[in-house]
């Protein structure tokens, strides 16, 4: 496993981490909280993973337990990420739920440290080492005293780094370019990427190295819902309570032909390492999010860390390939989130484009050893 740190702080991760809503919230199949436990001291133990990242909303706290009991006294051995902003303590929003629809927000300065208070309390520990913002909206983005009150929390030791998730679904570009030009300190940004799905993350990307020299990302979804662990076929059926169940058959026809073309990327590794892979050969990346729901892609994903990097060939291969939507004929996606600028506003052009490149190396990018 190789590492990477966070600009401008001494928060120092494993280029492939370990994201526990696939163990703890039963959208990606069923795990006992022994079986997550194991799982995630296997992927310490045994793989080098040293980034945990979880959200006080995964199982209304559960993932945070969950990793608190998987690294008792081992504190100074991981990195924990966690995220608030959901109100998982509003009991009749709870009892109105329906599947994953989204609870009531709150991002007050009172919640925000009372939310805080009670991670730490269920993590077992006195400090966060990254804290963001869960599914942050416009109207979170131009909370002054929301970010505030964060660099606060990271001034009194409770938190070493901070910022923002973006989702749950792939968009909001024009969030999180308005946060970076906002927030210019802001230390790293969650997002959606992957080689399937560059566009609005290239553009963040953009946006970051213009307004925030010392943000980094830590991307989640880095196979696509599973599409470029190359094993859907156009005859996959998802058991019923998957996520991907209710996804148009659209998505599994076009995605399988999209993968198709992606082959000269497994020569030395796997399409789902291939995958990270690319995600790290942009240096503002500092870590991957993949999905982790057994030992087998566990062991597969954490070694593409070590894996040799992908060549500017095939790197420039790949822009081609997304530049012809990878050889299919789909309608336009329809993105959540702001992907328009409001008129009147400071439109970053550059920031705006679906990028076809990969920039140059810059010197804000996490650092490597």
């Amino acid at each position: 496993m190789r590492y990477r740190t966070f600009p401008n702080t001494d928060v120092r991760v494993s280029e492939v981490g370990f994201g526990t809503w696939t163990i703890s919230t039963g959208w990606w199949g069923d795990k006992t909280d022994a079986e997550a436990v194991a799982m995630l001291r296997r992927a310490l133990d045994e793989h080098g993973v040293t980034f945990f990242d979880a959200a006080d909303a995964y199982g209304n706290g559960r993932a945070e337990r969950q990793i608190a009991e998987a690294f008792r006294g081992r504190r100074d051995e991981i990195v924990i990420g966690t995220k608030v902003g959901y109100d998982i303590y509003d009991e009749e929003a709870q009892k109105a739920r329906r599947g994953q629809q989204e609870l009531p927000m709150r991002t007050d300065p009172a919640f925000l440290r009372f939310a805080v208070d009670k991670c730490l309390e269920r993590l077992e520990t006195d400090y966060i080492d990254v804290l963001q913002i869960h599914n942050a909206k416009m109207e979170h983005v131009r909370d002054a005293e929301l970010w505030g009150t964060l660099r606060e929390l990271q001034r009194e030791g409770k938190i070493r780094a901070w910022g923002a998730a973006f989702g749950p679904a792939i968009g909001w570009l024009y969030e999180s370019v308005e946060l970076l030009e906002r927030e210019p300190d802001i230390n790293t940004i969650q997002m959606i990427w992957n080689v399937l799905e560059q566009h609005p993350g290239s553009a963040m990307i953009e946006a970051a190295r213009r307004h925030a020299p010392n943000c980094c990302f830590n991307v989640r979804v880095t196979h696509a819902s599973g599409m470029l662990e190359g094993k859907y076929t156009a005859d996959t059926v998802f058991p019923e309570n998957d996520h991907r169940r209710h996804r148009p058959r659209s998505w599994l026809v076009n995605g399988v032909q999209k993968v198709k073309t992606l082959d000269f990327l497994t020569r030395e590794m796997t399409l789902g390492q291939a995958a990270i892979k690319w995600l790290l050969a942009e240096p503002l990346v500092v870590t991957t999010l993949p999905n982790v729901y057994d030992d087998e892609q566990l062991a597969e994903f954490a070694a593409a860390s070590e894996k040799p990097d992908l060549t500017a060939a095939q790197l420039a291969r790949v822009t081609e390939l997304d530049e012809t939507n990878f050889g299919v004929e789909e309608g336009p996606m329809s993105y959540k989130g702001a992907m328009t600028r409001e008129r009147g506003a400071n439109l970053d052009l550059q920031a705006a484009r679906n990028p076809t490149g990969r920039p140059a190396l810059q010197s804000a990018g996490a650092r490597e050893n």
